[in-house]
């Protein structure tokens, strides 16, 4: 394909009026105007390009619309910065960055803050609202992309079930156009069946109720936070196990054996950036997984449905690999270490002598370290109180050298 550079133009909600010099040059001069019918329309009869709407899908169809307008110069119009949740971002995918060019506008994100009166660096901004009940803490601001007319209504129900249904939303809709217009309420008034306007942001001050439980971003939540049937990784174990994994911005984990998912989770929970890929060969359990991860904000989490070390075949290499059942599957851990990237982290737990014996092997094969956890609570003895022990666990953490340079590429 050798389309020329694709510009993409921001335009606000005044359309042609609110475009400056540079990008009205930009959409004088296309032979091919892309976008959507909306953005088509604002265009005047003085913009003579052809005027092409996006196809749907949109990300499968742009390859063979590129290509039927190859060597033409092309301008895609979207709504404010095109690279806040906008069309640039997935043609800079498709065709490299050299081949886009951007000329923004002010984005909805920014007339939003400019309208609640809130700093940048205040807000959360968020494009699936399925990751606010990430976000919830008192006091905390969210700006919630919209995806549709009932994005509010569903905003109200994750409130409402984090027991945060005091918390205010402000509806702000048409932003920047002749019709803006913003509406408020409080998150457990909103009537489920209330539409909002098609096009608008929502913003979210949270204010918790009694029932507020706020989960924190610190590795360890409490167990019974995890729909399971047993088979989790307890919280001082699950703990321990992520700050040896170091989650951090961009990386990858597989979660071996994921049980109920606790692990995978609370590593995507660090930060908006992190992947999982939970593999676990139980049906059920993998169902669970994935009703625990929508739950708790991370609805992204892939999950595989097989058994290891034969399920692991064809994944993304991962930085790091928690190894939580199934350690005594003949190669397991050898495939896992060999699929690291360098630097990556492997960490993985025994609670049977079978297990621990590999885990042993491990070690003196790859290096790292093996710590015996014993943990007690408090329980009931009578009337009196004593410490109930739970089983002996074995965690075998190891570092990949970082051998050359090259090593290091995808």
């Amino acid at each position: 394909m050798n389309v020329r550079v694709v510009v993409v133009v921001g335009i606000g909600g005044d359309g042609w009026a609110g475009l400056d010099e540079s990008r009205r040059r930009a959409v004088l001069g296309a032979d091919v105007l892309l976008g959507g019918e909306r953005h088509l329309a604002m265009m005047p009869g003085e913009v003579v390009g052809e005027r092409v709407a996006w196809p749907r899908p949109l990300r499968s169809g742009l390859p063979d619309l590129l290509e039927r307008y190859d060597g033409r110069s092309i301008v895609a119009l979207a709504s404010g910065d095109p690279l806040v949740a906008g069309v640039a971002t997935t043609l800079i995918d498709l065709l490299g960055p050299k081949s886009v060019e951007v000329l923004p506008a002010v984005s909805s994100v920014a007339l939003a803050r400019a309208r609640m009166r809130w700093p940048a660096e205040s807000v959360a901004v968020l494009r699936d609202h399925r990751t606010l009940v990430r976000e919830v803490a008192p006091g905390r601001r969210v700006l919630v992309l919209s995806e549709d007319r009932h994005t509010p209504s569903r905003v109200a129900g994750v409130l409402a079930g984090a027991g945060f249904g005091e918390s205010t939303m402000t509806v702000l809709s048409d932003l920047g156009s002749p019709d803006e217009a913003r509406q408020s309420c409080v998150a457990r008034d909103w009537d489920p069946g209330r539409e909002a306007p098609q096009l608008h942001v929502l913003a979210v001050e949270c204010v918790a109720d009694a029932s507020a439980r706020p989960l924190g971003l610190a590795p360890g939540l409490p167990d019974d936070a995890f729909e399971n049937d047993g088979q989790l990784t307890r919280r001082d174990l699950r703990a321990s196990a992520l700050s040896r994994l170091a989650p951090s911005a961009g990386g990858l984990l597989w979660d071996v054996g994921a049980g109920a998912g606790s692990v995978g989770i609370e590593w995507m929970r660090a930060h908006p950036s992190c992947r999982t890929v939970s593999v676990e060969a139980d049906p059920e359990r993998a169902a669970r997984v994935e009703r625990n991860a929508a739950r708790l904000g991370v609805p992204t989490l892939a999950v595989v449905h097989g058994r290891a070390p034969q399920a692991l075949e064809g994944l993304p290499r991962p930085d790091a690999v928690f190894v939580g059942g199934g350690g005594t599957a003949t190669g397991l851990l050898r495939q896992c270490w060999e699929a690291l990237r360098p630097g990556g982290r492997l960490v993985a737990h025994a609670v049977t002598i079978e297990t621990e014996r590999v885990l042993i092997d491990s070690r003196a094969e790859f290096g790292g370290e093996l710590v015996r956890f014993h943990v007690e609570h408090a329980d009931s003895i009578g009337s009196f109180t004593g410490w109930a022990p739970a089983r002996a666990v074995v965690q075998w953490c190891a570092v990949k050298p970082r051998s050359s340079a090259t090593e290091e590429m995808p």
